[in-house]
């Protein structure tokens, strides 16, 4: 029955992936035209959406200030005739980059390459140099982020060749005309990724490139690319973008009296974070009226003026002349001191930035601004990854995390951002609740904006909420319809609005941040420089008691073996010798079940009307041969914390992500983290298969770790488990087989390194099982009923005398 049983279950899955396959190729889905969304495509919440006033509702008393809002700037536009004499910013987008992805430390004392956009004066890339982090989905050869514009012509022009790249060590430089990649022809960005799919890092390849209108090579040695922590999605917009909005006093008093101080008595009582969404809509509603974006200031969308620049800060400045005030933007790399130029933990992983709105004008103005944090975070393991997360609403891979007071961060998962469900509204009010960071966490990294305050009872900040960037739920393996949306893969961001400044003629509006983008490693993130260690969370305190000293333990055996593999094959000799008197006891007690169970048969058989009668011979017989049937149970017992904990640390530590169980040569178990990769049969396989979701959808790989690991618990199942003594427990220990093979679709997607230390402790137990006795020693014998012994041969009821007749008697025959 059972072969048959399997059978079944192997024919249909054969046929329902065959009917995938066909229907995908033949009968492809066509994704629907998405609309185009407009310039500013940041999500709104749902308040901010309701809140929103229609052109057509506009109310007289609006239409009012509207006027004397244009009369303003047109005045202020006379006053300031040196405003018009402001270098106005260039049509065409360019590009400038700060620090180095060298990875050569000795050389190279910045920690990340910065590439910086005149379009927003905003915040591209985010490459970091290390090659302790690099890509683990993309293995092709690494050139370089180069931003290719179309020229009109063959080939692309070259705007952005960072420092210690490939290509820039090669001697490819920003105006060049990129032509081919060895045979490919270039045209965009596009066309520059797909020549170099097909390429390995270590190779050479020759590209051909046009400077000063002569055609030339040049010769690249491609390497293993960099991690990005912020990268731009397809048409997203990058990060730090500001947009300036003007307070205007006439809407405070176009407002209704008692409705405002109805709402002030409101927020007064509102708790932080609370879900009463009426009365977040009365909060944005009443925002909504104090402050509204400035019409063609465009600080987003337009290209601001590059003040000045060097390999570690670039400002940008951007005039209003109608309103007779300055924008300028700063960013400053941090970078290592020489003396600790070879310290991987030296906290250099941030950029310096600052806002600086100068009133230029005669007339004092009422300004508030709006800024975006980092987005672009990475997504992966799109199809395996697991976070762990810190409220019951489960987490994303990339996350809206905020602190106040340096306390415990509060997180808004990605699936609730993208579908703008249960999000929270955060006020910073100095001293009592100060802002200590708020931006973006992922498995691995985090981009978070921490402000620099002169003073702790400064207030900054109005509003601070999480904001999705573009269509939330990318999803690289499925068509894109909303059914496929992924959620927990929205690009999240967050927004800060800042309180309303009274900026008086020749004053200006300063304020500074520190923006960390890096990984979340305890001894950097501890530092006295961004006290960030809460970024690094287990789970619940029970999870982490047992999670933080196994990574402490893991780390110590790295320190000896160099081999995070190994390290957990340690680990797993050391837990398994630990428990090995258990063990002994454990495979003792299973000898002693098998010998036992002819006499549960006969006592089954007579009492089978009778289970209670039953139940009590039973615990009499085990009492009378001293065995206690939990005694297997308990080496599982001890066993599930350092499992928990080794999956927590698989899951959080960034020392195990990207550690190879052999080498980074090839491909299979290259990083303990993730499953091990043995091939790839994405093209045989529907969509749907590899997205990863679901217990059937398996993902683009084929995983062997998994399958052995199963292989050898039904092995060492079959071993320990005694034979069945009727038709009731043969069922059993059929149904216990069907949930093994049930546990091999669930370990199918799970670490290498959680695979690998089932398998050691798998082969230790069949090991300890081979060195035992297969039956009782005859000077041992287990006593029996009345006296009489249990022979070592597994027949029971019988004397050792009895026993070495019937052996006797067998040999005369």
């Amino acid at each position: 029955m059972d072969r048959r049983f399997v059978l079944f279950l192997v024919l249909s899955f054969a046929i329902l992936m065959g009917y995938s396959s066909v229907v995908q190729r033949y009968f492809p889905r066509k994704p629907p035209v998405a609309p185009q969304a407009p310039a500013d495509h940041q999500a709104k919440t749902p308040a901010e959406k309701a809140s929103t006033p229609k052109p057509a509702e506009q109310k007289p008393a609006e239409k009012t200030a509207d006027k004397r809002v244009e009369k303003k700037a047109a005045k202020s536009e006379k006053a300031s005739p040196a405003m018009h004499a402001a270098t106005e910013p260039e049509s065409a987008e360019k590009y400038v980059t700060l620090g180095s992805v060298d990875p050569d430390s000795s050389k190279n004392p910045y920690r990340m390459l910065v590439t910086l956009s005149t379009k927003g004066a905003a915040l591209a890339r985010v490459e970091l140099s290390s090659d302790r982090y690099r890509d683990i989905d993309n293995r092709s050869g690494y050139l370089g982020s180069l931003v290719l514009r179309d020229n009109g012509k063959t080939g692309g022009l070259v705007q952005v060749v960072g420092p210690g790249t490939p290509a820039a060590k090669a001697g490819l430089k920003p105006g060049d005309l990129l032509k081919a990649v060895g045979n490919h022809p270039i045209s965009n960005d596009e066309s520059v990724d797909n020549a170099l799919k097909g390429t390995k890092p270590g190779r050479t390849i020759q590209l051909t490139i046009v400077r000063a209108g002569k055609e030339m090579p040049l010769t690249v040695s491609l390497r293993r690319r960099p991690l990005e922590v912020i990268h731009p999605e397809n048409s997203d917009p990058a990060s730090m973008l500001l947009t300036l909005q003007q307070f205007d006093k006439q809407r405070l008093v176009d407002l209704d009296n008692a409705d405002r101080e109805k709402w002030e008595t409101e927020d007064k009582s509102r708790t932080k974070g609370s879900d009463d969404e009426e009365l977040r809509l009365k909060e944005n509603r009443y925002s909504s009226l104090l402050s509204r974006e400035l019409e063609g200031v465009a600080l987003r969308t337009k290209n601001w003026r590059l003040v000045e620049s060097d390999d570690s800060h670039a400002t940008f400045r951007r005039a209003i002349p109608q309103l007779a005030l300055e924008i300028t933007k700063t960013y400053r790399l941090a970078k290592a001191p020489s003396s600790s130029a070879l310290d991987a933990d030296y906290p250099a992983y941030h950029l310096e930035f600052s806002v600086e709105i100068h009133n230029v004008g005669h007339e004092a103005h009422d300004v508030a601004y709006r800024l975006d944090g980092p987005n672009g975070l990475p997504m992966e393991g799109v199809w395996y990854a697991s976070k762990v997360s810190r409220n019951w609403g489960g987490a994303g891979l990339r996350d809206f995390i905020v602190s106040f007071d340096g306390g415990t961060p509060e997180m808004i998962g990605a699936t609730a951002v993208g579908a703008n469900k249960g999000l929270s509204v955060f006020r910073d009010m100095p001293p009592e609740k100060l802002l200590t960071f708020v931006g973006v966490d992922a498995q691995y990294f985090s981009a978070v904006l921490m402000p620099q305050r002169q003073k702790r009872s400064d207030v900054w900040f109005d509003e601070i909420y999480p904001i999705h960037v573009g269509k939330p739920g990318h999803v690289p393996f499925a068509p894109t319809d909303n059914s496929a949306q992924r959620l927990n893969l929205t690009n999240t961001s967050c927004r800060l609005v800042s309180v309303a400044s009274d900026i008086k003629p020749g004053e200006t509006l300063t304020h500074r941040y520190k923006l960390f983008a890096g990984p979340k490693k305890p001894a950097l993130l501890e530092s006295s420089q961004y006290n960030l260690g809460t970024l690094v969370y287990y789970g619940w305190p029970i999870f982490a008691a047992v999670a933080v000293p196994l990574t402490k333990i893991l780390h110590a055996l790295y320190f000896v073996t160099a081999n995070y593999g190994l390290a957990i094959i340690l680990l797993t000799v050391l837990v398994r010798g630990c428990m090995f008197p258990l063990s002994l006891k454990q495979a003792a007690g299973a000898q002693k079940m098998q010998l036992l169970q002819p006499e549960i048969k006969k006592l089954r058989d007579k009492h089978k009307n009778n289970m209670e009668a039953f139940s009590k011979a039973q615990r009499e017989l085990f009492t009378k041969h001293n065995y206690n049937p939990l005694s297997g149970c308990l080496p599982i017992f001890i066993q599930m914390p350092v499992f928990i904990g080794l999956y927590r640390c698989l899951m959080v530590d960034i020392e195990l992500r990207d550690a190879p169980l052999l080498s980074h040569a090839i491909r299979w178990c290259s990083n303990l983290a993730a499953p091990d990769l043995l091939f790839d049969w994405s093209q045989w396989m529907p969509p749907w298969f590899n997205s990863g979701q679901g217990m059937f959808a398996l993902g683009p790989y084929f995983n062997l770790l998994p399958l052995l690991t199963v292989g050898l618990m039904l092995w060492q199942q079959k071993m320990f488990m005694p034979p069945p003594a009727d038709e009731q427990a043969a069922m059993q220990q059929k149904m216990m087989n069907f949930m093994m093979l049930f546990m091999g679709l669930l370990f199918f997607k799970v670490a290498s390194g959680l695979c690998i230390y089932f398998i050691a402790s798998s082969l230790w137990g069949l090991g300890e099982r081979r060195l035992l006795p297969k039956a009782a020693p005859a000077g041992g014998a287990m006593p029996g009923a009345n006296g009489a012994q249990l022979a070592g041969n597994g027949q029971y009821g019988e004397t050792r005398a009895q026993a070495k007749a019937r052996e006797a008697a067998t040999k005369r025959k």
